[in-house]
């Protein structure tokens, strides 16, 4: 029965329980837009011996729309299409919906899709979703209440850290992650698209683990081909949807852009202090961190605190894969896609580019970190061993060489496993040149970090190395992209 679902075995664990519970239950969905919220929600309770009733948020929609709306679903769940004159405000339009429930006898399902939307200024819908949760729903085991919306932080601050009359009421949240690699493996083969690792993850670089992104993929066509065909032909989908999807998630979406553009332009991350300096006044203070808790929540971005870094605080990193495609690729010659398509085989002619191998190799570094179970795993560590990044930037005027550690792992055996991360077609090759490189990068840690811990070597590349005398001196363990797509 829920063979279209994929890749969400554990979400179908949850809503299982959630449905089968004898008592009210209130659960929270939250997750990016474009994830696949709506469609496991409405997927899953589809054949279910349930009563499943649906109203969906609109767009910049009035709340006498939004109330017209609500309504036209409750005629056609409840009255068979008969016609209801839609109340004047949300307390009576829920007054409506409690005594309407009250004849059924089968599970009621409530999905309240959009949420956000629904709720426009001043309209008091979220009181009224408390009064009658409180009063009513509450108490009623048939009632299976689940709330939604693209707009994570408004999810989280409204709802799941609401401090009013909804507050400890949820008895469940969810958010729900873009697929990682294995489970982007599973989508495609679903729809009948065979392709090998190198193929999926060349996708995954682009599109991430979206399945509204993945939909659009057709069989029997090779990455670069989907690519030139999603991206880089005149008004293609991939050039209209960075806009369309910051304007549907942000108020004035222009500054949450500039935002996470100044972030992407760094390669290994900017300070949180030195971010506000370069966006400007209009986003020093609270403003301006609480538009980075928003790109956070909505999962563009990530904030962090490097171990063992001179400069202590938070940084930020852009982690969405579409939005650090689009901002390298496609908004540099947005003009120029908008009037005309590029020449056939333009991203064949790109991958052949140094340009390309930079990018590459930073999305292949920001995959790694969306695959840290399954680096943890193929390196034996212990699930308690701590990844994080290192960088040293020597001061002015100094002889000192700069070093960048791409990933390490602080483990509590009294070690330390540093990763280097490289993306290629062939196997990895470590040169001599290479090796002392190696070697100089690990003697500047040792002594900054003042560490005393053993370091061990690992590197992670997607088509392993080949192995010499310097391989086997210097490396303790090697990852893979194979790895990368195991099931944890």
């Amino acid at each position: 029965m829920l063979k279209n679902i994929v890749g969400r075995e554990n979400e179908i664990k949850t809503l299982s329980r959630f449905l089968q519970s004898k008592r009210p239950e209130f659960l929270a969905i939250y997750g990016r837009r474009r994830v696949g919220k709506t469609f496991l929600i409405k997927e899953f309770f589809k054949n279910k011996p349930v009563v499943f009733f649906t109203a969906t948020g609109l767009k910049q929609g009035s709340m006498k729309e939004q109330i017209k709306h609500f309504t036209a679903m409750l005629s056609e769940v409840f009255y068979k299409g008969v016609e209801l004159t839609p109340k004047r405000n949300w307390d009576d339009t829920f007054d409506l919906l409690t005594k309407t429930i009250k004849e059924i006898k089968e599970k009621i399902v409530i999905f309240l899709d959009e949420l956000p939307w629904m709720a426009t200024p001043k309209s008091k819908l979220l009181e009224a979703i408390d009064y009658y949760w409180n009063q009513y729903l509450s108490t009623d085991n048939r009632i299976k209440f689940i709330v939604c919306g693209s707009s994570a932080s408004w999810i989280i601050d409204k709802i799941i850290n609401n401090t009013g009359g909804l507050h400890n009421r949820l008895t469940y949240d969810m958010y729900l992650e873009p697929f990682n690699l294995s489970q982007t493996k599973q989508f495609l083969g679903s729809r009948s698209i065979r392709l090998n690792h190198k193929q999926i993850m060349d996708l995954f670089m682009v599109l991430g683990g979206i399945p509204y992104y993945l939909n659009k993929i057709e069989a029997g066509l090779s990455s670069t081909q989907v690519i030139e065909g999603l991206a880089f032909t005149r008004k293609s989908f991939l050039l209209r949807e960075f806009d369309n999807l910051f304007s549907s998630l942000f108020k004035n979406s222009d500054i949450y852009v500039d935002i996470i553009t100044t972030i992407a332009s760094f390669r290994y991350g900017i300070g949180q202090n030195e971010l506000l300096v370069k966006l400007g006044k209009p986003l020093a203070g609270k403003g301006g961190l609480q538009k980075l808790k928003e790109l956070e929540d909505a999962g563009f971005i990530i904030s962090f605190k490097p171990i063992f870094h001179k400069e202590k605080g938070i940084y930020y990193r852009v982690i969405d894969n579409y939005s650090l495609f689009y901002l390298s690729w496609i908004k540099p010659i947005k003009q120029n896609l908008m009037k005309k398509s590029l020449l056939k085989g333009y991203w064949d002619k790109i991958k052949n580019k140094a340009s390309w191998n930079s990018w590459a190799g930073l999305t292949f570094e920001t995959i790694c970190y969306e695959h840290l179970p399954q680096i943890t795993k193929a390196l034996n560590l212990s699930p308690t061993a701590i990844p994080n990044t290192w960088r040293y930037v020597p001061r002015k005027g100094s002889n000192e060489k700069g070093a960048q550690i791409d990933l390490l792992f602080d483990r509590d055996d009294g070690s330390i496993t540093i990763c280097e991360i490289k993306y290629s077609d062939q196997p990895f090759v470590i040169t001599k040149d290479y090796a002392e490189k190696l070697k100089r990068k690990l003697e500047p840690f040792r002594k900054i970090t003042r560490t005393n811990k053993q370091l061990f070597v690992a590197m992670i590349v997607a088509n392993g190395i080949k192995r010499n005398q310097y391989s086997e001196e210097l490396i303790t363990g090697v990852v893979t992209l194979d790895d990368l797509f195991k099931e944890i």
